[in-house]
C-alpha cells in the first residue's frame, strides 16, 4: 500500500507540474506603452526679490528695517497673503544676525541685504508688484519657478489617461490578430516628464523691461509660458 501511495503521489506531482508548465506556455500577453500630456498656464509664479541697504545722494543710509517695512507694506497693499511671502536668505552677515551687528559697528558702510520669495498668480500681478518696489533698494528680480494650484489633481488625471491610452493601444494591436485583450497583469507607476518655463532674471533698474515691453508691444494679451506635463506608463495585458 505504501508503494502504491508513493506512486500515486509521484503521478499527481507530475500532472500538476505539467499543468503549470502548460499554463505558462499557453498564457499570451501584450506589452504596450500609454501616453498622456497636457499644457497648462501656471497660476503660481514664485518671485525672488533681492533688497539691499543703500545711500541717498546726501549720504544718508536707508537701513534694512526701513526697506523691509516698505516692501512688506507694498506686498500687503496687493492683498497677497502672508503665507505667500517668505524670507529666502540674508546677505551682508553670512546669515548670522549677531555677526552682522558686531561687524556693522566696525564697518558702518557695510550694506545688508535680504531676499524674499513672493508667490503671485499672474504676469499682471508680477508687474504690479514691480511697480511698487524701490528701485534703489531692489537689486534683482528672479522668477525662480512656476507651478499650478491643482497640480496634484492634474497629474492624477493624466496618469489615468495614460493607462486608458495603453488599453486602447493594446486593443488596437490585438484586434489585428483577431485576439481580445483581457485583464492587466502588471502596471508600472507612470513616469512624469514635465517642461517647466525656465527661471528668468531681471534687473529692476528697467522695471522688468523684457516682460513689460513685450506686453506693451503685443497685439494681444500675452500670458506666461505654459507648463507641459507628460505621463508615460507600461502595461502588460493578457490576450484571449
Amino acid at each position: 500500500m505504501k508503494k502504491i501511495f508513493l506512486a500515486l503521489t509521484a503521478t499527481m506531482c507530475l500532472i500538476i507540474a505539467n499543468a503549470q508548465t502548460d499554463n505558462t506556455i499557453r498564457q499570451r500577453t501584450i506589452n504596450v506603452n500609454g501616453h498622456s500630456e497636457l499644457e497648462i498656464t501656471p497660476d503660481e509664479i514664485y518671485i525672488d526679490i533681492e533688497l539691499r541697504e543703500y545711500n541717498k545722494k546726501n549720504g544718508d543710509k536707508i537701513d534694512i528695517e526701513t526697506i523691509r517695512n516698505q516692501f512688506l507694506s507694498a506686498v500687503k497693499s496687493m492683498n497677497i497673503a502672508d503665507t505667500d511671502v517668505v524670507v529666502q536668505g540674508y546677505s551682508g552677515w553670512d546669515g548670522n544676525y549677531w555677526w552682522y551687528q558686531k561687524n556693522k559697528k566696525k564697518n558702518p558702510d557695510m550694506k545688508a541685504g535680504i531676499t524674499y520669495e513672493v508667490k503671485v498668480k499672474t504676469v499682471d500681478d508680477m508687474d504690479k508688484l514691480v511697480d511698487k518696489l524701490d528701485d534703489e533698494a531692489t537689486q534683482n528680480f528672479y522668477i525662480s519657478r512656476t507651478s499650478h494650484s491643482n497640480m496634484d489633481s492634474i497629474k492624477k488625471q493624466l496618469k489615468i489617461k495614460a493607462i486608458k491610452n495603453a488599453k486602447e493601444e493594446a486593443v488596437s494591436l490585438a484586434s489585428a490578430l483577431g485576439d481580445n485583450v483581457g485583464n492587466a497583469l502588471t502596471i508600472n507607476d507612470p513616469n512624469e516628464s514635465s517642461n517647466y518655463p525656465q527661471p528668468m532674471v531681471f534687473s529692476l533698474r528697467g522695471k522688468v523691461a523684457d516682460v513689460a515691453d513685450q506686453a506693451a508691444s503685443a497685439p494681444m494679451n500675452v500670458d506666461f509660458k505654459k507648463i507641459k506635463i507628460e505621463m508615460n506608463v507600461n502595461v502588460i495585458f493578457e490576450l484571449r
